[in-house]
């Protein structure tokens, strides 16, 4: 069969069209956890749920910080955090984590990227003018009774870097990852962020060697891409 001229042109250029850009993917392999801040934890994990299908495992408390969390892993050495104010302690002497006091309703608020070597990572983002903070530590109780310890960079500094696009940094040492006793079912594919200012947030990440593409927005926002029961579907 002998196609028309205009035909063969139009398949021609329909063949030429590029498939449309996809988020950079790079950075899900910096992720170590990204975090789902909510008001009330139970609405956070009913929230979660309903979208994804899978119930969140609880985490535990954060003994003075006043929260609590529960967990759900997003493949191998990665998971979602939802972290919300916990009833059972007291107000704690500074404003919650993340901004928890402040949240309406259940969102993204930050991540944290996997530290190779926590003190050069923080000391070399010190020296490029990247205020990371100073390495510190932290533990939470399993309701199984183990105890998790960790080292990282502290939540809050990032959050005023860039409002939780840049992450803070972590390293579980000999602790059993989060992940490997946390509810299954869950993928992450992809990670992105939106800032009022996308190039200043892109070189600073680019300076603490990070892959993550960051648009332009109305204010700093972090959106997740899963495979879950109920298909792929977008966290933000």
């Amino acid at each position: 069969m002998i196609l028309p001229g205009g035909l063969i042109l139009a398949l021609t250029l329909m063949l030429a069209v590029e498939d449309p850009p996809r988020r950079a993917p790079d950075a899900v392999a910096a992720v170590d956890h990204i975090v789902y801040g909510t008001p009330d934890l139970n609405l956070g994990i009913q929230k979660i749920e309903d979208q994804l299908g899978v119930r969140a495992t609880p985490g535990g408390q954060h003994p003075g910080r006043g929260t609590r969390n529960a967990l759900i892993a997003l493949g191998p050495g990665r998971y979602l955090e939802i972290i919300g104010p916990d009833p059972d302690q007291p107000p704690p002497p500074a404003a919650r984590t993340f901004g928890i006091d402040e949240l309406k309703e259940p969102r993204l608020v930050a991540w944290a990227a996997k530290a190779t070597d926590l003190e050069r990572q923080a000391s070399d983002a010190a020296r490029r003018g990247i205020a990371l903070g100073d390495v510190s530590s932290g533990s939470r109780r399993r309701p199984d009774g183990l105890l998790l310890s960790w080292r990282f960079t502290p939540p809050q500094a990032a959050m005023k870097v860039a409002g939780g696009v840049v992450p803070f940094l972590i390293d579980w040492g000999k602790s059993p990852h989060p992940s490997e006793s946390a509810a299954a079912g869950i993928t992450l594919v992809a990670l992105w962020a939106e800032h009022p200012e996308p190039e200043r947030v892109r070189e600073i990440l680019q300076k603490v060697g990070i892959d993550l593409s960051v648009g332009p927005g109305p204010r700093p926002a972090l959106f997740a891409i899963v495979d879950s029961p109920r298909g792929r579907i977008e966290i933000r």
